[in-house]
C-alpha cells in the first residue's frame, strides 16, 4: 500500500476544486496524512499595477479558513497555506518545502485557445511536481457525459 504522510491540495473556490479537496480530504483521513490547503493569490499580467497583495492574501486565507471548516472534519490534521504568485511554479514550490508525497488537485477542463493562452496549471504540475499528482476532472462534464437521453428521440440520436 503506498504511504501517503503529506498531502497537498491546491484550491481556487471553484467547485472543481472544492471537489478535489473533498478527495484529498478524504485520502488523507483514511491514511492519517497531513493535508495542506494551497490558495495562490495569482499576479495578474499585462502593466505594473499597485495592488495591495496583503490585503488580497489575508481575503484568500479567511476564505480559506472559512472553507476548511465547513468542508473538513475538525479532526483531520490540516495545514492551511497562502501565497502570491504564478499558482503551478507555487504549487511545486510547496511540495517540494513540505516533502508533499501526493498532490490531489483539479482540472478545469480548458481546451482550445483558452487552453492555449491561459495555459494548464495542472499540466505543469504533473509534469514538474516532485511527487505523483492525482488529477479530478470537472464535474460538470462528468454529470454531462453520464446524463441519459429521456425522450426515445434523443436515445435515437444518440446511437
Amino acid at each position: 500500500m503506498l504511504r501517503f504522510r503529506k498531502i497537498l491540495c491546491p484550491v481556487d473556490f471553484d467547485i472543481n476544486s472544492i471537489a478535489a479537496l473533498e478527495i484529498a480530504a478524504e485520502l488523507a483521513r483514511e491514511r492519517k496524512a497531513v493535508l495542506d490547503v494551497l490558495h495562490v493569490v495569482p499576479i495578474p499580467l499585462g502593466p505594473e499595477v499597485a495592488i495591495p497583495f496583503d490585503k488580497l492574501e489575508g481575503r484568500a486565507r479567511k476564505r480559506l479558513e472559512l472553507l476548511i471548516r465547513r468542508k473538513l472534519d475538525s479532526k483531520l490534521r490540516c495545514a492551511l497555506h497562502v501565497r502570491t504568485g504564478e499558482p503551478a511554479n507555487e504549487v511545486i514550490h510547496l511540495a517540494e518545502e513540505t516533502g508533499a508525497d501526493l498532490i490531489v488537485m483539479a482540472t478545469h477542463g480548458r481546451t482550445g485557445l483558452s487552453r492555449l493562452v491561459l495555459g494548464s496549471v495542472a499540466e505543469t504540475v504533473v509534469r514538474e511536481a516532485p511527487c505523483p499528482v492525482l488529477t479530478i476532472k470537472p464535474r460538470a462534464r462528468r454529470r454531462a457525459r453520464s446524463a441519459k437521453p429521456t425522450s426515445a428521440r434523443q436515445r435515437s440520436a444518440s446511437r
